[in-house]
């Protein structure tokens, strides 16, 4: 009877030491990281509709318009899987090309402040908004990827979680991102009219 009941508490035992904490806690990191990429892919796909809107009243800001479509054709040539998580290399190739993205397109946003029509067109702030929207999203899902990978990393460091690791051999410790705030932050805008705009809607006055 005794070996029965050591047989049906082995398991038990085991399982409430810390042997499924490295699992546990990968897949909790992964599902960070899929939220990341959703909401990168959503960035995306609202970049068509803000370069054709933006195009159409300010096709003389050519150079920005090309380089945003250049740097969204950059970031999603970067091809990403489980293992590019645990390899430097390929991680920080893929968040330096979405940190370049995000740097452009706060350019594109500032094109409004010279151009009055654009700012009152109902697509582009409905755009607009979306990415602002989209781009706070990328900094909260990368703030609790890195915390998901701080605590699963962890796991590698700490005794006794560290001894488990020899029972889970394809799992390694995770990449973090290392990006600026300014990189993770959403494109600055301002609804204030241009100083020149401003100034040329001013009545002049008469002449005494």
């Amino acid at each position: 009877m005794a070996r029965a009941a050591l047989i049906v508490l082995a398991p038990l035992l085991i399982a409430g030491c810390g042997i499924n904490n490295i699992p546990t806690k990968e897949e909790r990191a992964k599902a960070q990281w899929a939220e990341v990429q959703n909401q990168y892919q959503r960035r995306s796909d609202l970049i068509p509709n803000l370069v054709e809107t933006v195009k159409g009243y300010a096709a003389q800001e050519k150079s920005v318009l090309v380089e945003v479509t250049e740097a969204r054709a950059s970031a999603t040539q970067v091809k990403v899987d489980a293992s590019t998580l645990s390899d430097p290399a390929k991680f920080q190739q893929y968040a330096q090309a979405q940190d370049k993205l995000s740097g452009v397109l706060g350019r594109l946003m500032m094109i409004q402040e010279r151009y009055p029509d654009l700012k009152s067109n109902e697509n582009f702030m409905a755009l607009q908004s979306q990415l602002e929207g989209t781009e706070n999203r990328i900094a909260i899902s990368r703030r609790d990827y890195n915390e998901a990978v701080r605590d699963y990393n962890l796991e590698f460091k700490t005794f006794p979680n560290s001894f488990w690791a020899g029972f889970h051999k394809d799992s390694k410790p995770m990449e973090m991102f290392t990006a600026t705030a300014s990189a993770q932050t959403a494109p600055s805008v301002s609804f204030a009219p241009a100083a020149g705009a401003a100034a040329a809607s001013m009545p002049v006055p008469k002449a005494q």
